[in-house]
C-alpha cells in the first residue's frame, strides 16, 4: 500500500495534510454509489492532487447510466436459455456450384453500376494491433512478405482503386461520364488511431484521395469483476478495453457518420476485417447479388473445412427465426459433426469470415436495437490491475451481433482459396500466419496468370512460391491477357502494368 500523500504546510492557519484529507467530490461520489461503483474512490486518501484530478476526469468521462445498463444486462443474460438452433435454409444461400455464369455477369454489372452511382461505401474494422504477429503497429500496416512488400492496408486501397476504374469504364461504355469515388470508413481504436492516420498520410493514401478516407474510433468500456464492479488499472484510472468490432454500430452513430453516409447518397456498406490478405473489397458481384435479393444484411461464407474447425457458423435461431452466428466454442460437438443425409455435408457448414454487406437503413436500426438491449459478450480475462492480474470480464460486441435484428439475410458462398487468407498468428504457428496467407495469394494469382496465357519459371517448388498480380492490374483475374499472354515470369515476382 502506498504512503498517504501529505500536501501543504502549517501556514496561514492551514494544517499539514489538509489536501490529503479533503474528500472526493461529493456529487460524483453519490453518482458512483447509485451504481454500486464507489470503490473507484477507495484509495483517494493516498493520491496526489494530480492523481486525484486524473481520477475525477476519468470517472466523469464515463457515461455511467449507459455503462451500468450494459453491465447489468450483460451479466443478467449469462446462462439464460436460448432458442434451439437449426441449419440455415438452402434458399438463403447462393452456392458456388449453383451460381450460373449469367447470374455472375448480371450481378457484376449491377454492382458496378451502383458503385459508379456512389451508392457503396466500404467499412474497415481495423482496431487491432499486430500483437500476435509480434508487432505493436496497427495490423493493417503488416507486410506479409509478398514480392511487392505491400502492407494489408495498401493491398486493400489498391483494390478500391481498381474497382473505381472498372466502375468508371462501365459508366463510359454506357455513354455516361465520370464515376463516383468509393468512400472508405476506417474504424480504429485508441491504440491504433494515431499510428493508422500517420501511416496513411506518409503513404499518400496509396493513391486514393485523402478526402475519400474517414477515420473514426471505436469506443472503450470498463473492465469489471465477476460481481460487476469496476476493476482499477491504477489507483486513479479505471481499467478499460475496446468494445469489440461490434462497437462499430454505436461508433458510427455517435460520430454522426451514419448521417455523413446518408448525405453522400450511400445506400450500401461493405464491411470487413483488416486481417484478410485476399479480401475482395467493394466486390461488385457480391453487391449486385445483395441488391438483387433486396435483403437488409448479407454475408460471404465459406464451407467449414472439418467439424472441429475453430470458426463461427451461421445458424437459424429458433423455428423460422433469424439467421445469426454461433461461435465454435458455443456449438455442441454433436451438432458440429452432424451430417446432412441428403447432401453428405455438415449440417452447420456455413462459416462466418467477417465479410458482410448491410443497407444503411439497417445499420441505423441495428445501432438503436443493440443500444436498447445492451447485451455484450463477456470475455473472461486476466486484467492488469492494482492487485496484479485480476480475473474479470471484458465486455464486447461483435460485428455479427447485427444479424438477429435483420428482417432478411442472404448468404453468398465463396471459395476460401480465392477470398480468405487470414493473418492472425505469427509465423511458426500452425495456421493463419503471414506465410500461409502469402502462399494463398501467390497460388491464386499464379492460376490467374496461367489462365491468361502466361508461363512461369521457378527455382523452388511451385507449391512454395508463385507470382503476385498487382491489384492495380486486376481485381479478380480479369483483363490480364494483354499483360500475360505468351510471356514468361520468374517466380516469385510482382506483375504490374
Amino acid at each position: 500500500m502506498r504512503e498517504p500523500t501529505v500536501v501543504g504546510t502549517e501556514s496561514n492557519g492551514g494544517s499539514v495534510g489538509s489536501i490529503a484529507q479533503s474528500p472526493p467530490p461529493q456529487a460524483l461520489l453519490e453518482r458512483l454509489k447509485d451504481y454500486g461503483q464507489e470503490d473507484a474512490f477507495a484509495l483517494w486518501d493516498e493520491l496526489s492532487p494530480d492523481e486525484r484530478d486524473h481520477l475525477v476526469k476519468d470517472i466523469e468521462s464515463l457515461d455511467l447510466p449507459r455503462v451500468d445498463r450494459i453491465i447489468r444486462c450483460s451479466l443478467r443474460s449469462q446462462g439464460l436459455p436460448v432458442a434451439a438452433i437449426e441449419p440455415v435454409p438452402e434458399r438463403s444461400v447462393s452456392t458456388v456450384e449453383e451460381r450460373t455464369m449469367d447470374e455472375r455477369e448480371r450481378w457484376w454489372k449491377m454492382g458496378l453500376k451502383a458503385i459508379s452511382d456512389g451508392k457503396l461505401a466500404v467499412l474497415l474494422l481495423s482496431g487491432g494491433q499486430g500483437t500476435r504477429l509480434g508487432s505493436s503497429d496497427p495490423k493493417g500496416c503488416f507486410n506479409i512478405g509478398l514480392p511487392s512488400g505491400k502492407s494489408l492496408f495498401q493491398l486493400q486501397a489498391e483494390r478500391i482503386l481498381c474497382v473505381q476504374r472498372l466502375a468508371a469504364q462501365v459508366t463510359s461504355e454506357g455513354g455516361g461520364s465520370g464515376s463516383a469515388l468509393i468512400h472508405w470508413y476506417i474504424m480504429t481504436s485508441p491504440f491504433t488511431d494515431d499510428a493508422t492516420r500517420k501511416y496513411f498520410e506518409s503513404h499518400k493514401y496509396f493513391g486514393l484521395e485523402s478526402d475519400q478516407v474517414t477515420f473514426f474510433q471505436q469506443g472503450t468500456i470498463p473492465c469489471v469483476s465477476k460481481d460487476g464492479r469496476f476493476i482499477m488499472e491504477t489507483p486513479y484510472k479505471v481499467a478499460k478495453a475496446p468494445d469489440g468490432n461490434g462497437g462499430v454500430y454505436s461508433a458510427l452513430k455517435s460520430s454522426k457518420l451514419s448521417e455523413d453516409m446518408a448525405t453522400r447518397g450511400i445506400k450500401y456498406i461493405d464491411c470487413y476485417g483488416v486481417d484478410n490478405a485476399l479480401v475482395r473489397v467493394a466486390d461488385p458481384t457480391f453487391l449486385g447479388y445483395f441488391i438483387d435479393k433486396g435483403v437488409s444484411a448479407g454475408a460471404k461464407v465459406v464451407r467449414k473445412a472439418y467439424p472441429q474447425e475453430k470458426v463461427g457458423v451461421f445458424v437459424r435461431r429458433g423455428k423460422g427465426g433469424p439467421l445469426t452466428v454461433v461461435e465454435y466454442s458455443e456449438l455442441d460437438p454433436s451438432l458440429a459433426s452432424a451430417i446432412n443425409q441428403e447432401t453428405g455435408r455438415l449440417r452447420f457448414c456455413w462459416s462466418n469470415v467477417c465479410l458482410h454487406m448491410f443497407t444503411l437503413d439497417f445499420l441505423n436500426q441495428v445501432a438503436n436495437g443493440l443500444e436498447k438491449d445492451s447485451v455484450y459478450h463477456l470475455a473472461e480475462k486476466k486484467i492488469p490491475s492494482i492487485h496484479g492480474q485480476t480475473v474479470g470480464f471484458k465486455l464486447e460486441q461483435f460485428i455479427f451481433d447485427a444479424f438477429p435484428y435483420a428482417p432478411s439475410t442472404a448468404l453468398f458462398e465463396v471459395l476460401r482459396e480465392e477470398e480468405f487468407a487470414p493473418v492472425k498468428n505469427a509465423n511458426g504457428s500452425n495456421f493463419d500466419t503471414p506465410d500461409s496467407a502469402r502462399l494463398l495469394v501467390l497460388r491464386l494469382h499464379t492460376r490467374w496468370v496461367i489462365a491468361a496465357g502466361g508461363f512461369l519459371t521457378h527455382s523452388v517448388p511451385l507449391y512454395a512460391t508463385g507470382v503476385e498480380v498487382s491489384p492495380l492490374c486486376s481485381y479478380a483475374g480479369e483483363n490480364l491477357e494483354a499483360i500475360c499472354r505468351g510471356r514468361t515470369f520468374h517466380a516469385p515476382c510482382e506483375i504490374g502494368f
